[in-house]
């Protein structure tokens, strides 16, 4: 009897509208939370997995691990063997959605493998993080080291490009991509400069604390 009364006082439509809409604000609030947080692995042949099996390569690893401590995150592999930081900058609007949530930008080796101008792999770099900067992406900066046979003075000037961009931008920054892997002949391929499945392991072991760092700070920052 009370419902009907409720109903035909008019007084029902109304709450029951209103009821409805406060509904679907927390229902569309909590999908949108509901969603993975989309990660993009931006780089060159490190990223890609050159000469890995399907499952290998550092995005599905890191996802593999993310997922495994119960982060719900998808991770892409926009990774190019031989790509260059000028090669990325060319193609950074097509190959990083803008939906993408966190970009891990790996760029820089195969300019100081080539012998590229430092100054011109710090003002690509730049124009780069700039671009995800303006469209509110975080980037964590994936850092490269000159290899010692290019010399002091190449090394003087390329090594410091990545932590001179973490600072002008704050970014998240991971010294060097290959720490704990490059020159260990265990964990490289037989070119003895790409790692292989146990060194793409290890890498992934040894950034998942900066990763859970990231993750955190998104979520709050999204809270």
């Amino acid at each position: 009897m009370a419902f009907k009364f409720f109903c035909s006082s008019g007084r029902f439509t109304k709450t029951s509208s209103a009821v409805a809409a406060i509904t679907l604000a927390l229902l569309t609030v909590t999908a949108a939370r509901a969603e993975p947080v989309e990660i993009v692995g931006f780089g060159d042949s490190l990223m890609a997995g050159y000469n890995l099996a399907p499952g290998e390569s550092f995005p599905e690893r890191l996802e593999d691990a993310l997922k495994a401590e119960g982060y719900d995150v998808t991770v892409a592999n926009a990774g190019v063997s031989g790509d260059t930081t000028s090669g990325g900058l060319s193609r950074l609007e097509w190959s990083v959605p803008e939906s993408a949530d966190i970009v891990i930008l790996e760029l820089g080796a195969n300019d100081m493998l080539r012998g590229i101008p430092p100054a011109s792999t710090e003002d690509n770099l730049d124009r780069m993080v700039a671009k995800l900067d303006e469209r509110g992406q975080r980037v964590i900066l994936a850092g490269m080291v000159a290899a010692p046979n290019l010399g002091k003075d190449y090394a003087t000037a390329f090594n410091p490009i990545y932590e001179t961009l973490a600072e002008k931008y704050e970014l998240t920054l991971i010294p060097f991509f290959l720490d704990g892997v490059a020159a260990e002949p265990a964990l490289l391929l037989d070119d003895g400069m790409h790692p292989n499945a146990e060194g793409v392991q290890r890498m992934v072991e040894r950034m998942l604390p900066t990763f859970r760092k990231a993750l955190n700070e998104h979520r709050e920052e999204g809270a």
